[in-house]
């Protein structure tokens, strides 16, 4: 009669050595994830974070062991710290990026750090499924670059990573820890891996739904930053008389007329573009009319505020448009005649309050835009 209820008691031991419900970790270690996406690509973090747990002074040279170490466990005979806790600390990229200049291929990345005082090396391993650095093998290194610790002016408890220095195309990760800082520049190539997205996504759904406006974004990314010009012109063109999604309208003929601009054919743009004015509501005029003012273009600028005047005259839009106009042309006196006009047309407390700005500026014979 006891054999049963000894099966039930190895078989309740067994449950208890060889599975276990999720629980905090043990020594406090938090587990963690940080990522940040930089122009379109992700970048994510997975990492344990010890605490400095009142070892402040014996982190770095002791703790965090200097260079290569033989930990006494596993394969490796010469670890770099494991730049975290327990499992690899990994760090994912969506698309191919440089690191401190160095080419690295999208992925997923063991994470390590040979620690020296004065210059560290960053190691990004093949291998990211490992415990810690224990199994650590150079042969399955993906790149390795040199970084300077730096220090930080106040301690750091638990063990962190973060983003800072952001630009469209890059941002810097940082591993903070106790009085240390360690920070990685990560660029990408975002005009490339851009258009190349573009490629991608309209050769499916993007390819008729929304539509032209798809083709439109496309061609428009190549005209702000002056790349893919002919390509950007074939993605116009498609949204003017493509099947199924084609549309003449003030957008796309715009785009275009400034696409061919920029590849020196203005007397095709010249055509494009006045077809297009044609078509323009009041405030798609108003709204070319400023880029050309940001463009330093004033002589433009004003001959499409004054046809937005032309057909709307007296409008809160258009006399604003006339007060930029003949702003950027120098005619302070002028502007300020539709800047009063515009006034009492304002339709809220804060775009009266800019009015009233702009109203002082060029009384002050300084242009408001």
């Amino acid at each position: 009669m006891r054999r049963p209820l000894l099966i039930c008691s190895a078989l309740l031991w067994a449950s208890a050595a060889f599975s276990q419900l999720i629980t905090t970790p043990e020594g406090g270690n938090k587990k963690a994830m940080v990522g940040e996406r930089i122009g379109i690509t992700d970048v994510t973090v997975h990492y344990d974070r010890p605490g400095v747990k009142g070892r402040d002074g014996a982190i770095y040279g002791k703790l965090v062991y200097e260079g290569f170490a033989d930990l006494g466990f596993g394969s490796s005979k010469a670890a770099p710290w494991r730049a975290g806790a327990n499992e690899n600390t990994t760090v994912e990229f969506s698309t191919d990026v440089k690191v401190e200049g160095q080419p690295l291929p999208a992925g997923k990345y063991g994470f390590f750090i040979a620690y020296g005082p004065n210059e560290s090396t960053v190691i990004f391993s093949k291998n990211s499924t490992s415990w810690g650095s224990f199994f650590y093998d150079p042969k399955e290194d993906a790149l390795r670059v040199k970084i300077k610790p730096v220090a930080n002016d106040h301690s750091v408890e638990w063990l962190q990573y973060q983003f800072i220095n952001q630009t469209e195309a890059g941002a810097t990760l940082e591993l903070a820890w106790e009085k240390l800082r360690f920070p990685l520049r990560i660029e990408t190539d975002l005009v490339n891996l851009q258009i190349a997205s573009f490629r991608n996504e309209l050769r499916g759904e993007r390819s008729y739904n929304p539509g032209w406006q798809s083709y439109n974004q496309a061609a428009t990314y190549c005209l702000t930053n002056n790349t893919n010009l002919d390509e950007g012109l074939r993605w116009i063109d498609y949204a003017l008389t493509g099947m199924y999604v084609g549309v003449k309208n003030f957008p796309n003929l715009s785009v275009k007329a400034q696409l061919l601009e920029k590849l020196n054919r203005g007397e095709e743009a010249k055509a494009i573009m006045k077809d297009a004015l044609s078509l323009g509501t009041s405030d798609e005029l108003h709204n070319y009319a400023r880029l050309l003012v940001q463009e330093k273009k004033p002589k433009e600028a004003f001959d499409v505020f004054k046809l937005n005047y032309d057909r709307s005259p007296n409008t809160f839009t258009t006399n604003v448009g006339l007060m930029r106009g003949y702003s950027a042309l120098g005619n302070y006196k002028k502007a300020l005649e539709y800047a009063n006009k515009a006034l009492p047309q304002a339709t809220d407390k804060t775009v009266q309050k800019n009015i009233e700005w702009y109203i002082k500026l060029l009384g002050d014979g300084k242009d408001m835009n």
